[in-house]
C-alpha cells in the first residue's frame, strides 16, 4: 500500500507540475507583460519628474540672467524670450516683465502684457485676477464705467482679491467726487471680517482724510 500511494503521489505531483508548466506557456506573457507595464510607468514618471526639476531650472537661471540686464527695457526683453511649457510659470514671468516695462516708463505696454493673462482662460483665477487688478490700476486713462465694471467684477464674493478690488473701487468714486459713496465703500471693508490689520489701518486713515469720525480705537 506504501508504494502505491507514492505511486499516486508522484503521478499527482506530475500532474501538478504539468498544469502549472500549461498555465505559465499559456498565460505568462500577462505577467511578463504586466511587469515590464510596471517598469516603464516608473521609468516614465521619473523621466517627466527629471524633465519637470530640468525645466524649472533653466527657467530659473534664464530669470536670473534677464535680472542682469544694463536696463529695466533690456531686462523686460530678456524676460519676454523666455519660453516656459507651464502655463503658471509663463504668467509668472510675465508679471515679472510687466514690473520692468513700468520701470521703464511703457506703461501701456506693461498694461497690455498683464491684460494678456487675465484674459488666459487656462489660467486659475488668482492669476488672472491678479493680473486684472494690477492692469486696472496702471490704466487710470480709462473711463469711468469702465474702470467700475473692472473692479466690481474682482470685488464679487469668492473672489482671491476682493477686498483690495473694494478699495480701488472707492478711491475711485473718491476721486470722481462721490464722496459718500467712497465712504460707504471703505466702511464695508473696515467690518468685513476678511480684513487685514494692515488694510484696516490703511482704511481707516481714508476714511479720515474724507471726513469719517472714526471711534477712539481708530478703524474699528
Amino acid at each position: 500500500m506504501s508504494n502505491t500511494d507514492s505511486f499516486i503521489d508522484e503521478v499527482t505531483e506530475d500532474l501538478r507540475r504539468d498544469r502549472l508548466f500549461g498555465y505559465v506557456r499559456r498565460y505568462g506573457w500577462i505577467a511578463a507583460l504586466a511587469v515590464v507595464a510596471l517598469v516603464g510607468g516608473a521609468a516614465w514618471t521619473e523621466w517627466q519628474k527629471a524633465q519637470t526639476t530640468a525645466a524649472a531650472q533653466a527657467a530659473g537661471d534664464a530669470v536670473i540672467d534677464a535680472s542682469t540686464g544694463e536696463d529695466a527695457a533690456a531686462r523686460a526683453a530678456a524676460l519676454a524670450s523666455i519660453t516656459a511649457a507651464d502655463p503658471k510659470l509663463a504668467a509668472v514671468l510675465k508679471q515679472l516683465q510687466a514690473v520692468e516695462l513700468l520701470d521703464a516708463d511703457q506703461r501701456a505696454d506693461a498694461v497690455a502684457v498683464l491684460q494678456t493673462i487675465a484674459q488666459d482662460g487656462g489660467l486659475p483665477r488668482v492669476y488672472r485676477d491678479l493680473a486684472a487688478l494690477k492692469a486696472l490700476t496702471l490704466a487710470p486713462e480709462q473711463d469711468l464705467d469702465s474702470q467700475r465694471l473692472g473692479y466690481e467684477a474682482l470685488a464679487q464674493p469668492g473672489a482671491p482679491f476682493r477686498l483690495l478690488a473694494m478699495e480701488q473701487l472707492a478711491y475711485l468714486e473718491a476721486g470722481a467726487g462721490n464722496t459718500e459713496a467712497a465712504r460707504d465703500g471703505l466702511q464695508r471693508i473696515v467690518e468685513d471680517a476678511e480684513t487685514t490689520a494692515s488694510q484696516r489701518q490703511r482704511i481707516a486713515d481714508a476714511l479720515t482724510a474724507l471726513g469719517a469720525v472714526l471711534p477712539a480705537d481708530g478703524a474699528q
